[in-house]
């Protein structure tokens, strides 16, 4: 039954959480909600021309309207047949697998990936007062969406608390008899580790569309409006719309835009032939590592000018501007969220960079 997953890589990792508080939906609630479940089936097929969805099981479901949400799932590295103690997490599953062997106090954790995922984990195993190595093939972690001096800031957050951080070095092979007993960098430096978390993306799954008609280019392709075809819209993780707010086609792989999307695309299916405005969201995520949590809004890249708006990256307590082509695109808090939802609202409403730095200017005097 559907199920919250933000909380699988902190909470529930954690062992503050048990996996019944993390239930989306009530069984009563379902009920009066009139569902027809099939769960533990897997969609193997799609039939645009007559309609039809074909499950692994041999069951076919015709449709009236189609809502394509099939998600993502985690990249993985080569590993020797049988080997234990290597985990991606992206499941309920997956959180207590790790989360019971985190609860046998390995004497070293190795995360390989430094994402946000990787990096909760990373934390998470620190707090419960493990040994951490976390692993990272780009030079600054994050660097990608923050920028490099923001990422390193990120990574400092980690060093700071006892993690040790590797960048700038991939992985070459993780080795172990019948359980994991080391992680070899492409250097031919070697690390032990007990527990090996693999944190290096993930894929849209979208094989089970191949032949049906619709495009496939690293998900679901569709219009401004999330349609993909007559009667079918896709939502969440495997989505890839043109966002007119930012110029670019984009998919997006947070919580927030996968709640919105699903609700836009099921008015967009209800809409019929009738016009609807297109989907314009200012995405934004938050992670919560150790004492921090890290917001970030709107859609950066690494060349993006930046500006600290306010407060101390000495003390890990700021927030940070990023501009592009003359307009405020983007914002990062760390510890402060109402900074955050602010400039969240200044990048909806287009407000141009140099209208937001004055701004900031203002409000600091």
């Amino acid at each position: 039954m559907p199920y919250d997953r933000p909380p699988l890589s902190k909470q529930v990792l954690a062992g503050d959480w048990e996996p019944d508080r993390v239930s989306l939906l009530p069984p009563e609630r379902s009920e009066d909600l009139n569902f027809e479940w099939h769960l533990g089936q897997r969609a193997v097929g799609l039939d645009l021309t007559i309609k039809k969805v074909s499950l692994d099981s041999g069951t076919e479901l015709n449709y009236d309207g189609l809502i394509i949400a099939t998600g993502a799932r985690c990249r993985s590295l080569p590993l020797p047949e049988g080997l234990e103690g290597v985990y991606t997490l992206r499941s309920l599953d997956d959180a207590l697998a790790l989360r019971s062997s985190l609860d046998s106090e390995p004497q070293r954790v190795v995360v390989v990936g430094a994402g946000f995922i990787g990096a909760e984990v990373a934390a998470t195993a620190r707090q419960r007062g493990l040994n951490v190595s976390m692993v990272e093939v780009a030079p600054v972690p994050f660097e990608h969406v923050l920028g490099a001096e923001m990422g390193e800031v990120t990574a400092n957050v980690h060093r700071d608390h006892g993690v040790d951080v590797i960048t700038g070095i991939g992985v070459e092979a993780i080795q172990g008899d019948t359980r994991v007993e080391q992680v070899v960098l492409a250097d031919g430096t070697t690390i032990n580790a007990d527990v090996v978390v693999v944190g290096i993306g993930v894929i849209p799954n979208t094989e089970w569309l191949e032949g049906s008609g619709l495009e496939i280019d690293n998900g679901v392709v569709c219009d401004e409006t999330c349609l993909a075809a007559p009667d079918v819209v896709a939502a969440g993780d495997v989505a890839r719309w043109p966002n007119r707010l930012f110029g670019e086609t984009m998919r997006v792989e947070h919580w927030d835009n996968a709640v919105e999307q699903g609700m836009y695309a099921a008015r967009r299916l209800l809409s019929g032939d009738q016009a609807i405005e297109p989907y314009t969201p200012t995405p934004w995520f938050w992670t919560d590592q150790f004492d921090r949590k890290i917001q970030l809004a709107g859609r950066t890249r690494p060349e993006d000018e930046i500006r600290v708006i306010t407060g101390s990256i000495e003390e890990r307590r700021f927030a940070t501007a990023y501009g592009r082509e003359g307009r405020l695109v983007g914002i990062l808090g760390f510890n402060r969220p109402r900074h955050v939802m602010k400039y969240k609202q200044m990048i909806t409403d287009r407000v141009s960079w140099d209208d937001a730095i004055a701004y900031a200017e203002e409000q600091s005097t």
